[in-house]
């Protein structure tokens, strides 16, 4: 495993997303050519990394803290602790592969099992210029994506087809998530208020009519 540092600080400009996925899909591929802009066709197995870019998501500066995961079972402890902590997800598997297709299901169960809310989460299949090889069609993973909420690309890590568009898309979802949020947290304060002004009131006009009495 390549150390990374794990910052629990609360910065409102940094988001943390997680890419997970079956060994051999690209997730690495996908993250370098997001964050370096240049293809590395290499799986080392053992390799679980953190990356970090600055993006700009609705005229504000975001730093990305990107955890590329491995498969060893070593990491679950580290890897759950990210999870737990993180924003968005992106889900990946090869339109060369049906078993890293089948086992987006179990990513998804362990963000659930995870997770206490509903989050973020976009997924993708890689490696789409290799359609000759393809065990996996469009519309299998875009029925797939439907199904549980989430939104749906094809992607070549190796010619930077939709990547960028991947990594922008789930961070305005993860603003917007905020956002929303910030939102409903206001909203409930100023509900609060309210009903405590009303009772307040209610309690002034009660003792009221009691001195009256």
């Amino acid at each position: 495993m390549s150390a990374f540092i794990y910052n629990n600080s609360n910065n409102n400009n940094s988001m943390r997303l997680c890419v997970m996925g079956d060994g051999g899909v690209g997730k690495t591929s996908i993250t370098i050519q997001f964050i370096s802009n240049h293809f590395v066709n290499c799986y080392d197995p053992t390799i679980e990394d953190l990356y970090r870019k600055q993006c700009l998501i609705d005229d504000q500066v975001y730093m990305l803290d990107i955890l590329d995961t491995a498969g060893q079972d070593e990491l679950n402890a580290i890897r759950n602790h990210w999870i737990k902590s993180c924003e968005g997800f992106i889900l990946v598997y090869s339109v060369t592969s049906r078993s890293s297709f089948d086992q987006i299901q179990s990513f998804l169960d362990q963000i659930k099992f995870l997770k206490s809310e509903k989050v973020p989460i976009i997924m993708i299949a890689n490696k789409s210029d290799l359609d000759d090889e393809r065990q996996v069609t469009y519309q299998e993973g875009e029925n797939f994506a439907n199904r549980f909420g989430m939104s749906f690309m094809e992607v070549s890590a190796k010619y930077k087809l939709n990547i960028d568009e991947v990594f922008n898309q789930i961070a305005q979802h993860c603003v917007k998530r905020r956002c929303d949020h910030i939102y409903i947290n206001k909203s409930i304060r100023n509900k609060n208020s309210i009903f405590k002004k009303f009772n307040q009131k209610l309690n002034n006009t009660f003792h009221s009519i009691c001195k009256m009495i």
